[in-house]
């Protein structure tokens, strides 16, 4: 209910504060405002929803596929090969719809993440932090190449403004394709059972008389989706699928039908809050919410490794005691 009520707040102090000054009584009696409304907050407000959702289902469908709480598009890589995938489009037709480029930066994202699980599925992990810093290094590389083609082309502003994650620009007509996120959202909570029992790992599951590779294919497709249509729609996102997953399962445990509601309202209200505190801490100017964001997400990320840490050096003693 505390979780529902907050959502609510920020939503309604989203629609309202910015540097158009818009009140209720103005929302009531002046055109300026109500257009400024209709055309650009309520736009933005749904981007930040749909984003904040699109990022968490994400993050909490990588971590059951991997087994690993420190994994998410970021930390995968698959947020930077759908960066390299937009900036392929801008060189090869740069005058494509917004959807060829969703098709081509998910595509980018899809082959990505692939990559990071075959390179997993190769290398003997002896500790939980190995995962996501395969996933760190593979997006580096990925990242690297995608600056040195911008810049080889003239296109490092565009590649800036989509590292920027902002969503200053996001206005009525560009922001309806994330509507796409609500059909993933209901597609994982249909198949979220399969989800929490792939979690279990693949020989418990094939035990359980689950299609294991048919369930991380299908959980590939839906954060490739995501991340890619997130990435044209609004720019890069970073760890908000690492914390916030990581919030709801500390409370509810991995139950992803049970807590997918809560990671997806816990998500668009930590969005919205970095969105707002952005806009109000150098107003009339902007810091976007990704650098926010990114800022807690690195907090959140020392914080989960040291308890990660903690509670294996603690198992030996644990043991010890018991036996």
């Amino acid at each position: 209910m505390a979780t529902a009520a907050a959502v609510a707040i920020l939503l309604l102090v989203s629609l309202l504060v910015g540097g158009y000054d818009i009140t209720l009584e103005k929302l009531l009696t002046d055109p300026a405002a109500q257009e400024m409304f209709w055309l650009s907050r309520v736009p933005r407000t749904l981007a930040l929803v749909f984003a904040a959702a699109a990022m968490s289902i994400s993050g909490v469908i990588m971590q059951l596929i991997t087994q690993n709480k420190f994994v998410e598009p970021s930390t995968a890589g698959t947020s930077q090969w759908a960066g390299l995938g937009m900036l392929v489009i801008l060189l090869v037709a740069p005058e494509s719809t917004p959807m060829v480029k969703m098709v081509v930066a998910t595509g980018f994202a899809f082959l990505g993440t692939w990559l990071f699980l075959a390179v997993l599925d190769r290398v003997r992990v002896r500790s939980s932090v190995v995962v996501p810093l395969v996933g760190i290094m593979l997006g580096a590389v990925v990242g690297a190449a995608t600056t040195f083609i911008a810049g080889t082309f003239n296109l490092m502003q565009a590649l800036t403004a989509w590292r920027s994650g902002g969503f200053s620009g996001i206005v009525q007509g560009f922001y309806e394709p994330l509507w796409i996120v609500a059909g993933i959202a209901v597609a994982a909570f249909l198949v979220a059972d399969r989800f929490t029992v792939a979690g279990l790992g693949q020989d418990m599951a094939t035990g359980l008389g689950l299609n294991y590779r048919r369930v991380v294919f299908l959980g590939v497709i839906m954060v490739a989706l995501a991340t890619g249509v997130t990435s044209v729609v609004v720019g890069f996102i970073p760890f908000l699928g690492l914390i916030v997953p990581n919030m709801v399962s500390m409370i509810l445990g991995d139950d992803l039908r049970r807590n997918l509601p809560w990671v997806v309202a816990t998500g668009v209200a930590l969005l919205l809050a970095c969105d707002l505190l952005g806009r109000v801490v150098v107003a009339p100017m902007e810091i976007p919410a990704s650098v926010i964001l990114g800022a807690l997400g690195a907090i959140a990320f020392i914080i989960i490794l040291l308890r990660t840490q903690r509670a294996s050096a603690a198992a030996p003693s644990l043991a010890r005691e018991r036996a």
